[in-house]
């Protein structure tokens, strides 16, 4: 991708020694063809999960990689973030190998990351304060582990959009859904709980050893078809 991307590993600097990586995918416009730029709020915002998920799989060889999307927004039929990703997630391959690689979005990175799941190399995707309007597709989800958290006050993106997807794709996947009471687009209201849940999720799907927190408890909850709900 043209836009700049950041690398962290929890370990000093080995690729040889890299098991999995995290992508972090940030937040957009829905229509913008401006360049982004490095202190965008919605870049800005992916730091601080992007070094909580670091800090939570520090010596276990996973690289986390918080890339920024060309373009600002997503623009209809192109879709321009998809690309972006695409091209990220084969940049993994000729870099690392075949490793599993989980995708984290925030909002528009949501929508992106879902895009993208069908990619081989990815076995986990996320979606916080996604941005996920009806039409977009699940089948690509097949056998994929899924996460989807909104929180009940968020006035850009609509949750109810987000529970809509969700039962969608339980038809081809298990899906944990997390409802935030309160929570807010920018996840800057309890950022320690959003970034908590960002770290349980990488370190479950790369099958890591976890605390049982909210992650585990959506996950259990999923087979009946439950949200969880924290207050």
């Amino acid at each position: 991708m043209s836009g700049e991307t950041t690398w962290h590993s929890g370990d000093a600097w080995a690729e040889a020694g890299i098991r999995g990586a995290v992508v972090v995918a940030h937040g957009g416009k829905s229509v913008s063809t401006e360049p982004t730029s490095a202190r965008e709020l919605a870049v800005l915002r992916m730091v601080p999960l992007a070094n909580a998920i670091r800090r939570a799989l520090r010596g276990y060889g996973v690289a986390v990689c918080q890339p920024r999307f060309e373009l600002r927004g997503w623009n209809g039929d192109l879709a321009s973030p998809v690309a972006d990703l695409g091209r990220l997630l084969d940049e993994i391959g000729l870099r690392y190998g075949a490793i599993p690689v989980v995708l984290i979005g925030h909002s528009m990175g949501a929508r992106a990351a879902f895009r993208v799941a069908g990619h081989p190399a990815v076995t986990a995707v996320a979606g916080l304060a996604p941005w996920l309007p009806p039409g977009e597709p699940v089948d690509q989800l097949a056998g994929r582990r899924v996460l989807l958290a909104h929180g009940t006050a968020d006035r850009v993106t609509p949750p109810a959009q987000t529970w809509a997807y969700a039962e969608r794709a339980r038809s081809v996947t298990g899906v944990a859904v997390i409802e935030v009471r309160g929570g807010e687009h920018t996840m800057l209201w309890r950022a320690p709980l959003w970034h908590r849940l960002a770290a349980e999720f990488s370190r479950l799907s790369l099958g890591l050893p976890a605390n049982a927190g909210e992650v585990t408890r959506a996950f259990q909850q999923a087979t009946a078809g439950q949200h969880r709900t924290l207050a």
